[in-house]
């Protein structure tokens, strides 16, 4: 996925605020789940009421990036669990890893907020994902 560093996503010293690469993953995450596995976000969240909260974040942020520049987000899956996944999300420009992050979600019902197992149809998906990047 492309992101562009706008304006908006720096801090006084030029650079993106780091705070913001955590609102480019969650983005990535959801065109993740649209683009990359066929299952429509929106209405995962809106119509079959399952969530998928971030439960662990980290980052390494490696070098700055800048207005102007353009990121490349790469999703890959590291690990999936009954109810829980993991996602490594690198953001590279010109070739250079600028950043990587990894992520810990929990499939979730949006009625009472308790971890549920990873749907079949989702985790179907999710495992020709993963076959996929493994080529």
């Amino acid at each position: 996925m492309q992101r562009p560093i706008r304006f908006s996503h720096s801090d006084p010293a030029g650079i993106v605020y780091f705070p913001v690469y955590f609102d480019m993953f969650n983005g990535a995450v959801e065109d993740w789940f649209t683009q990359g596995l066929d299952i429509d976000y929106a209405s995962m969240i809106l119509e079959r009421r399952l969530g998928l909260p971030i439960v662990h974040a980290e980052c390494d942020f490696l070098i700055p990036s800048r207005m102007g520049d353009t990121l490349t987000l790469g999703v890959l899956l590291e690990r999936l669990g009954r109810s829980s996944l993991q996602l490594r999300i690198n953001g590279e420009h010109e070739g250079q890893v600028r950043l990587s992050g990894s992520l810990t979600l929990v499939t979730t019902s949006l009625d009472d907020f308790a971890a549920v197992p990873i749907p079949d149809d989702i985790r179907a998906a999710m495992d020709r994902y993963r076959a996929g990047c493994e080529v």
